[in-house]
């Protein structure tokens, strides 16, 4: 039975049950807009194809594609077919990819990260020319040297963990490999090393070779993860030895985020990225809040291999649990998305 009172001038109903209200106001029922043909239209967060951006590998050491096992459904592709791959992509709708390398050798210093021959460089230069794609490239050196860190040693690193890479040494590196990048044709780069003061010293090096236009798109929260694992399988760049805990963020850490990113800003930085993305939901909206620019999130290797590992076992279904992760992404504040689910998710978006 449900008693009606009108004593306040309008229809209201009584409830008895546990838990719930005396007295509710009906007139309020949030599930009238959850009702299809509307349930679209309310919709505050969109989740477009334009807003993902699709990595790439290209490898100078091989003549053939090559599974990346702990990535399914993708591979390193020799620089031969880096056109063709990029087509794939297009022709998901996905418009943007990012661009990383395995070069052909590897050396102290990686030096074939700034190779006008290098492996992105090649690779960047055929892909400009034959497609519609919009390429932005990865700058950074941990693929390039042989000892798998982003820069260039302290003298004794190899044998003291304490000690890792010298940051104002590897600036002038990363400077060299941004222009080459530019000079073949990149759209935009992306610096990922962490290293203090990347963003002005890219954007001097940019601007000193006349490629003023070209955007800069800062790693500038990117964090010490576990969930990095099947990319270092990807781009051949785990460290040979030690960690990247003394340059890349503590996971701990917030705060931290917001201050590394005001220090992107003020240097350059025309689009700043958080990575990972999913574990790290709480520092894109604080960024989102605190910055008027454009927020990349990079929803990373390991969280794209969890998702397939569960799908896998039956555990959950692979397409919509990644649609809601990349959803709850661009909710948080993400304007785009760097994610290995491009493809997958094109037809659906």
């Amino acid at each position: 039975m449900v008693p009606r009172d009108s004593s306040a001038g309008g229809e209201r109903r009584t409830f008895a049950r546990p838990g719930v209200p005396s007295t509710m106001d009906l007139t309020d029922r949030p599930r009238r807009l959850r009702a299809d043909g509307v349930r679209g239209m309310v919709s505050e967060t969109s989740l477009a194809a334009s807003d993902l951006i699709a990595p790439v590998f290209v490898d100078a050491t091989t003549d053939e594609r090559v599974p990346i096992e702990s990535m399914p459904g993708h591979e390193r592709v020799p620089v031969t077919e880096a056109v063709d791959r990029v087509e794939e992509v297009l022709s998901t709708g996905v418009e943007s990819v990012m661009v990383f390398g395995v070069p052909e050798s590897k050396d102290e210093r990686g030096s074939r990260a700034w190779a006008e021959d290098g492996v992105v460089q090649a690779a960047t230069r055929q892909i400009t020319n034959e497609t519609d794609a919009y390429v932005v490239t990865d700058v950074c050196l941990c693929e390039y040297t042989d000892h798998g860190h982003c820069g260039v040693l302290e003298a004794d690193a190899r044998s003291d963990p304490t000690l890792t890479v010298r940051n104002d040494e590897t600036l002038e590196l990363l400077g060299k490999v941004a222009a080459s990048h530019a000079a073949a044709g990149a759209d935009m780069v992306a610096p990922s090393g962490m290293i203090d003061g990347m963003v002005g010293a890219i954007r001097e090096a940019l601007d000193a070779t006349d490629h003023h236009e070209v955007p800069i798109m800062s790693y500038a929260a990117k964090y010490e993860s576990a969930f990095y694992g099947p990319f270092r399988d990807a781009a051949d760049g785990a460290p040979a030895f030690g960690d990247r805990r003394h340059y890349q963020m503590d996971p701990a850490n917030a705060r931290e985020a917001l201050r590394e990113v005001r220090l992107d800003v003020e240097q350059g930085a025309d689009v700043v990225m958080v990575k990972p993305a999913l574990a790290y939901l709480d520092v894109v909206r604080a960024v989102r809040q605190e910055f008027d620019h454009p927020i990349a999130a990079y929803n990373v290797s390991g969280e794209y291999a969890m998702l397939h590992a569960a799908a896998d076992r039956g555990w959950l279904d692979l397409e919509a649990a990644a649609a809601e992760s990349l959803l709850a992404m661009k909710r948080a504040g993400a304007d785009l998305i760097l994610t290995y689910f491009a493809e997958d998710l094109a037809d659906r978006l």
